[in-house]
């Protein structure tokens, strides 16, 4: 039996190294998901922008749902003059890049699959990487993202928007 100690040395080894495979790959998922750290993940401040958790602490608008879709997200007003605010629930951002213009993106970034964390001087910025996205098309305006951020269908039905 000269063969059972290494054997179970064998193992050992494997467990270990298998331990701190799945340790390192958990550390570099985190890395760019959503683990509310410094490095991006859920970290929304900073900026002009702001942001809105829409769960069920949302104060009921006047006038509730507008039928566009769902509740109603904000209203016109909320939404800065070249700038927008970041809807954390939703995966969504508003932007108004002129008086009475309001476009909607995806607040995931196409780099990595980051949350956004601000808008702030006519971009949408990524906190993980810094890619930035037009806020007027959700073009790449700087950083190693890919892709513009996907359009998100919104609807403006008087002061109310609502996704669509």
């Amino acid at each position: 039996m000269t063969d059972s100690p290494r054997i179970g040395r064998i193992a050992t080894r494997r467990a270990v190294v298998t331990a701190v495979g799945a340790a390192g790959l958990a550390a570099a998922l985190t890395a760019c998901g959503d683990d509310g750290g410094s490095d991006g993940g859920d970290s929304y401040g900073g900026g002009t922008d702001t942001t809105r958790e829409t769960g069920g602490e949302q104060p009921a608008a006047s006038g509730g749902s507008t039928g566009g879709g769902g509740a109603e997200l904000a209203r016109t007003g909320d939404i800065p003059e070249g700038g927008g605010m970041i809807f954390k629930d939703e995966k969504v951002v508003v932007t108004q890049p002129t008086a009475g213009e309001f476009k909607a993106f995806s607040a995931v970034c196409t780099h990595q699959g980051c949350a956004v964390g601000d808008v702030s001087g006519g971009t949408i910025n990524c906190p993980c990487h810094k890619s930035s996205f037009d806020i007027a098309d959700g073009s790449v305006k700087g950083g190693p993202a890919p892709r513009p951020l996907p359009e998100a269908r919104i609807t403006v039905k008087g002061e109310s928007i609502t996704l669509a």
